[in-house]
């Protein structure tokens, strides 16, 4: 399933919670969509910022570390 898919199905499953409820295998679809989006945005930014560095005025960079 593309990330695409997950997100409609995700808006699909808000609107019929807003408008009638969700029973309870829609309840645990919902938490599954809604963990796979987080990792998915959570990875890419982990990406993103894996790639990152400062750059500092006299033009030395500085890769960026990860504070655990």
């Amino acid at each position: 399933m593309d990330m695409n898919e997950v997100i409609k199905r995700i808006n699909e499953l808000a609107a019929k919670n807003k408008a009638e409820g969700l029973n309870d295998a829609e309840l645990i679809e919902r938490d599954k969509l809604r963990r796979i989006y987080i990792d998915s945005v959570k990875a890419n930014l982990t990406g993103s910022l894996e790639h990152t560095a400062i750059v500092y005025p006299d033009g030395t960079k500085k890769k960026i570390t990860r504070k655990d």
